[in-house]
């Protein structure tokens, strides 16, 4: 992880977080640090002391569970639309989980002594992040029905989608290796479920590239799963005041 200059690349209104909190974000901004995050870097470990709490700009981070056998799953993944760091706010400075970069891009860090001030001022911050973290479970409850319940190629659009929803491009930097890990998946399944997808001109798959091709068609294949995530979303984050 590398502190990197703010005016360089994105500003805090990039996080919708960062966005909807009006002038809160005043107060915030002399504490914000821009921070450049790198694929496959972990922002904290099992257990590991959590510092700082990250809202990202480009970046997008994965929330995933490892077994003792070394298999892993993710239960949620947080973009620009969110923090990382919800167990601060919950009382604790540590969590079972790793938190993993899975898409290489920027965020701001904060404190988690300031972020604590912030939250406790009992302004637009606090409620906001209160709705995030009901859209938090939410996301994780459903991840997890879906990875029980539904096919693999339902679970790999589902996770395109709510990929593509951070990344406006479209493109996605990720092996198919990196893709089954994070599924908690065979890479033989996400082979023949990708080639299922790019057969019938959703994707376009090449070397460590996954490129949306018809955004369209992947929704008429996904399970229920991806709009009831988006839709709690939408309705939890969106004209809190």
């Amino acid at each position: 992880m590398s502190k990197i200059n703010r005016s360089e690349y994105c500003k805090p209104e990039q996080n919708y977080i960062l966005a909807s909190i009006g002038s809160e974000l005043d107060r915030l901004t002399a504490h914000l640090e821009s921070v450049d995050l790198k694929l496959g870097e972990v922002i904290y470990g099992p257990n590991q002391h959590i510092g700082y709490a990250y809202f990202p700009t480009t970046c997008i981070i994965s929330l995933q569970y490892i077994m003792d056998t070394g298999a892993s799953a993710e239960a949620a993944e947080v973009g620009n639309e969110g923090m990382l760091g919800l167990p601060i706010l919950l009382g604790a400075n540590t969590t079972p989980n790793t938190a993993v970069v899975q898409t290489a891009g920027h965020a701001y860090r904060l404190e988690q002594k300031i972020l604590k001030e912030e939250f406790n001022f009992a302004g637009t911050l606090q409620r906001l992040l209160l709705r995030y973290t009901q859209a938090m479970m939410t996301q994780m409850f459903q991840t997890a029905a879906c990875n029980r319940h539904h096919s693999i190629e339902q679970q790999l659009c589902r996770w395109l989608l709510l990929t593509a929803d951070r990344i406006p491009s479209g493109e996605l930097l990720m092996t198919q290796e990196m893709v089954a890990n994070t599924l908690g998946v065979r890479r033989e399944s996400i082979t023949e479920a990708a080639g299922s997808l790019q057969h019938t001109g959703c994707i376009r798959y090449r070397r460590g590239h996954i490129s949306i091709l018809e955004r369209k068609k992947l929704e008429a294949r996904v399970c229920e799963c991806y709009a009831v995530v988006k839709g709690e979303f939408s309705r939890l984050m969106n004209n809190v005041q």
